[in-house]
């Protein structure tokens, strides 16, 4: 198998958001099932964890946040739990992928939006979570002061990112996958050049848990813990608005 050409660029500000915005665009026919083959169907049972630790029982008739949503499973698994009475946004600025998934659940709200300017007022919501979207932003802080903006006080956010095990052979094996096997595997399904390169990339650059878990502290989340999953290759971070 060939290994991955090194050509994910390095961007930041406008020139990222551009990027991201279309290249999303362009694998969103592909998305959901290359994120299910990649992970092995694992991916359904982190979504299960993230809204389980979202705690959205405490207002089952809420109103809540899906930034990032992509094509809406994660919002698509909370508007399906039994007891969930309430809707839930799904905010992403690839609009393809928001119509994509509009019709997962009955409760979800697409919303055309930019993360770090939600078109929303403050103190609105009664719990936000993130799925693999959070190291997509062009600023990481400001993105969690505006999720901390739109949250009532006491509100839950839950982040779900990928992360590198700590363990040195899971470690090892972990970046063989990533470096070689998953961007063969998506330029061959999704036929974009380098989206599936631009993943490993990004998660590489991306901060420690214990680092992200120190900035949503910063950007004003009280109590935050987090936890890794599936031998570390995942980080669960929650924390609730100030």
């Amino acid at each position: 198998m060939p290994e991955a050409p090194l050509d994910t660029p390095v961007l930041s500000g406008d020139a990222k958001r551009s990027y991201v915005r279309d290249m999303f665009t362009a694998i969103a026919p592909r998305y959901d099932l290359l994120n299910h083959l990649l992970s092995l169907n694992i991916d359904r049972g982190w979504r299960r964890r993230a809204v389980g630790r979202l705690a959205w029982e405490r207002a089952p008739d809420g109103r809540f946040l899906d930034s990032c949503a992509g094509t809406l499973d994660l919002a698509a698994e909370l508007a399906c739990r039994d007891g969930f009475r309430g809707h839930v946004v799904g905010a992403d600025f690839v609009v393809p992928m928001l119509r994509l998934g509009r019709r997962k659940a009955a409760a979800l709200r697409p919303v055309g939006a930019d993360a770090l300017r939600l078109p929303f007022g403050e103190a609105v919501f009664d719990g936000a979570i993130v799925g693999f979207g959070i190291r997509n932003l062009v600023d990481v802080d400001a993105g969690f002061r505006e999720l901390r903006r739109v949250l009532r006080p006491g509100a839950r956010l839950v982040v779900l990112e990928f992360t590198l095990p700590n363990t040195r052979l899971v470690r090892a094996a972990y970046l063989t996958y990533f470096r070689r096997v998953l961007p063969f595997v998506g330029r061959t399904v999704s036929k974009h050049t380098n989206a599936y390169t631009y993943l490993p990339d990004s998660v590489l650059e991306f901060p420690t848990p214990d680092a992200l878990g120190a900035r949503m502290t910063a950007a004003g989340f009280a109590g935050v813990a987090w936890e890794r999953l599936t031998l570390g290759i995942v980080a669960l971070h929650w924390g609730a608005a100030a």
